[in-house]
């Protein structure tokens, strides 16, 4: 694409854009008439993506591991030299991993870490002088529930969004009248297709067993096409936070008023869900997609019954 094609379309950036909720926001921001930057760790999947995002003229897929901060210094630079000045900056990258304690590494942390909070300070502070140069600029950073409230069996990914929204409201606080502003976007469980591509240990079955449904349910989980419209409204509006769902609306409310409690019902819901197996059972993480096939038939039978909305999902949305 030409640089002179930013002044009629201002570029967006979107890492971690190759599928699930990623694509649905970079997605978003192609419809809102901004050329779309997607970024992700595999060349492959952003090949996919390109057509799902929207017109091949409009979309620009760079190859990223957010991971990497030379990595990522490095993108920003291209995207600024050549397809225009970022003015909206999404990080939404992400991984799940889900198990119990015993069969959490500090492999599964650092992984966590790099790719949900040192990542997204990386890439912003890699932003922030050309927007500051410029005056004006628009951040969000993809956190979650699980980073307001920490849920049982999702260890890592708790430590690395809970750091993700102590940054993000840090910075909105921090920029205040520069121009530019950071939004904390909160999401609860979302029907992405998420399931196939989180990792499981422990007892990877059991733990797929329980987590796939939770991530698919009407009930439980959100329409995720509903949920980027959200996030890029509130992004591009410049507010500081937004919250996604009613059930982490309440989740935050009742954290706040009553903290001690709220750790102790976490405390049941990790009683309840499935023990780690002798020795802590598999510590090398299990994608959902294989766990599933390795149910006993009749639980499979009643997880995939379960799961309908999400594998839909997971076909929309690049997941496969």
């Amino acid at each position: 694409m030409e640089p002179a094609d930013a002044l009629t379309h201002p570029v967006a950036l979107v890492v971690g854009a190759s599928r699930g909720l990623g694509l649905l926001v970079a997605r978003e921001l192609c419809e809102r008439g901004h050329h779309v930057v997607i970024a992700a760790r595999s060349a492959g999947e952003l090949e996919s993506a390109v057509p799902l995002v929207g017109p091949s003229e409009r979309v620009t897929a760079r190859v990223v591991d957010i991971r990497d901060r030379a990595q990522v210094k490095a993108l920003v630079d291209d995207v600024e030299a050549t397809v225009g000045p970022i003015e909206v900056l999404m990080t939404v990258a992400g991984i799940i991993q889900a198990g119990p304690a015993e069969s959490v590494t500090l492999e599964h942390f650092d992984d966590a870490i790099a790719t949900m909070l040192t990542g997204p300070i990386a890439l912003t502070w890699a932003m922030l002088p050309a927007m500051r140069g410029r005056g004006r600029g628009r951040i969000g950073t993809v956190t979650s529930i699980g980073g307001m409230v920490s849920p049982p069996h999702l260890l890592p990914y708790a430590t690395a969004k809970f750091g993700a929204v102590g940054f993000s409201d840090g910075l909105a606080a921090s920029l205040s009248g520069t121009g530019i502003t950071a939004t904390t976007i909160v999401p609860g469980l979302m029907r992405t297709g998420s399931h196939e591509r989180a990792t499981f240990t422990g007892d990877p079955e059991a733990e797929y067993a329980w987590f796939a449904p939770g991530a698919a349910l009407p009930l439980l989980s959100i329409d995720a096409d509903r949920a980027a419209r959200r996030m890029v409204d509130a992004t591009l509006a410049g507010r500081p936070m937004v919250v996604l769902t009613p059930l982490a609306q309440v989740g935050i409310r009742v954290r706040g008023l009553m903290p001690g409690a709220t750790t102790r019902l976490m405390g049941v819901g990790n009683r309840l869900l499935p023990d780690a197996p002798p020795g802590g059972g598999e510590t090398r993480p299990v994608l959902g997609r294989h766990a599933a096939p390795r149910l006993r038939p009749a639980p499979r039978r009643v997880v995939e019954a379960l799961t309908t909305l999400g594998r839909r999902a997971a076909r929309r949305n690049n997941q496969r």
